[in-house]
C-alpha cells in the first residue's frame, strides 16, 4: 500500500469530537459526515482537504468516544491515510473497520509542516517527506490488515469473503 499527499497537520490529543463533532451524529451518511470532518479542530479543513490528503497528528489521535463516525468522516473527506505519534487504541481498531489506512510514526509531526507532501510506503513501512532526506520507519499493515482496507472496512470484507464461498447475507 502506497500513499502520497499533502499533509494537514493536527496537534496531540485530538479526540473524536474534533474529528467528527457529536452535533452530526444525527446522520451515519458519509457525505454528510464529511463535510464536517475535523472542522472543530480547524472550521476550513472540509473546504481544504483534497482527495488523497494525509493527516499528520501527534498524540493519542482519536481519543474519546468509540464511535465509528470519526473514521468514517475521515475517509469520505477523501483523506487516503492518517499518521500519528499514536492512536486512541478503540480509534485504531475502528479505523481499520472502517477501511482507514493509519500509521504509527514517532518524530513525523514534529518535523513536517502543513502543506508539505509525504509518500507512505506501508509495505517496506517507510514514510519520506518529499525534499527532505530524512525518513521514518513505521510498522508495515500486516497482509490481513491491507485486505480489510482494500475490500473497504471488516463489513465489506467479510460480505466479499461469504460471496466467495457461496453462502448469501442475512436479511
Amino acid at each position: 500500500m502506497k500513499f502520497s499527499g499533502k499533509i494537514w497537520v493536527f496537534g496531540d490529543d485530538v479526540d473524536t469530537d474534533q474529528i467528527i463533532p457529536a452535533r452530526y451524529l444525527t446522520s451515519s451518511d458519509p457525505e454528510v459526515l464529511a463535510k464536517h470532518c475535523m472542522e472543530d479542530a480547524d472550521p476550513a479543513f472540509p473546504e481544504k482537504v483534497g482527495r488523497g490528503d494525509i493527516i499528520v497528528a501527534g498524540k493519542n489521535f482519536g481519543s474519546g468516544s468509540s464511535r465509528e463516525h470519526a473514521p468514517i468522516a475521515i475517509k469520505a473527506a477523501g483523506v487516503a491515510c492518517v499518521i500519528a505519534e499514536s492512536f486512541a487504541r478503540i480509534f485504531f481498531r475502528n479505523a481499520f473497520n472502517m477501511g482507514l489506512p493509519i500509521f504509527v510514526c514517532e518524530g513525523l509531526s514534529r518535523v513536517v509542516k502543513e502543506g508539505d507532501v509525504v509518500h507512505v510506503d506501508g509495505d517496506k513501512g517507510e514514510i519520506t517527506i518529499e525534499g527532505k532526506s530524512k525518513r521514518f520507519r513505521v510498522a508495515p499493515i500486516p497482509p490481513f490488515m491491507q485486505g480489510l482496507i482494500e475490500d473497504g472496512g471488516l463489513m465489506a470484507h467479510v460480505k466479499k469473503r461469504l460471496a466467495a464461498q457461496g453462502a448469501r447475507p442475512a436479511v
